[in-house]
């Protein structure tokens, strides 16, 4: 995870966390093993899906790469242990976690150091658990979102390989209820939009404004259903030779 990503996400941290939705339960209950395992939640951002992972009552520490973002997560989950550090450099003792979980944020690891990585810190036969939520754009104003705000696929293959087993991957559709301004925020959160000089921004933005006040399934509706697809993949650790 790059220093610059970190920091940009940092600068619109609270963005970040009132406009990006949650994980659908049935999306955590195929990641995670059953029991009380200790969890990872690795590049957690402001807490969206450590706080989930809190509420079923596991012992879970969070990771992130930026102070904006973690200010964040300290304020929504204050009991919650939560360092900064990368995929690449975890600052936990070796084989301290069972299982280590990494939400919208494996596109930007370099994997050729994270994984060994990661395996240092999961326990024998540990797992590995990516997610990411992405717009069902086959509904028709989300497909109108996407391309205002910028719609290019990111790769969000897999890429996990030794000392980690086969991949499994499974596919989660569910619904988010969104209210106007969180719907700025989130697109306000996202990397490219923060990225950007500030005159393009606003004029994202102000065609979101437009979108929310004009397309016939949202205007002068409060809230807006917004339908995802969560795309999630698990390997488990391979014993030592």
């Amino acid at each position: 995870m790059t220093n610059s990503h970190a920091g940009s996400f940092g600068a619109a941290a609270a963005a970040y966390e009132r406009g990006r939705p949650p994980y659908p339960q049935e999306a955590l209950d195929w990641l995670l093993p059953g029991g009380k395992p200790r969890v990872l939640d690795l590049g957690a951002g402001t807490g969206k899906l450590t706080r989930h992972l809190r509420d079923r009552g596991l012992d879970v520490v969070a990771v992130d790469p930026s102070d904006g973002m973690l200010a964040e997560l300290g304020r929504a989950l204050p009991g919650v242990p939560a360092h900064r550090g990368s995929a690449e450099d975890i600052p936990l003792p070796d084989q301290s976690v069972d299982v280590v979980l990494c939400a919208q944020a494996w596109h930007w690891v370099d994997t050729t150091r994270a994984l060994p990585e990661i395996a240092r810190v999961l326990a024998p036969g540990g797992r590995l658990g990516l997610i990411w939520n992405v717009r069902d754009e086959r509904t028709a104003w989300v497909r109108r979102l996407g391309a205002i705000i910028g719609n290019a696929e990111m790769d969000r293959s897999p890429r996990i390989e030794a000392p980690f087993g086969p991949v499994a991957t499974a596919t989660f559709g569910w619904t988010h209820r969104i209210k106007a301004g969180e719907l700025r925020d989130l697109v306000a959160s996202r990397s490219r939009i923060i990225l950007m000089p500030a005159d393009e921004r606003a004029a994202v933005l102000a065609q979101v404004r437009q979108l929310t006040a004009t397309h016939p399934a949202l205007v002068g509706r409060s809230s807006y259903e917004l339908p995802y697809l969560t795309q999630c993949a698990q390997a488990s650790l391979l014993p030592s030779l």
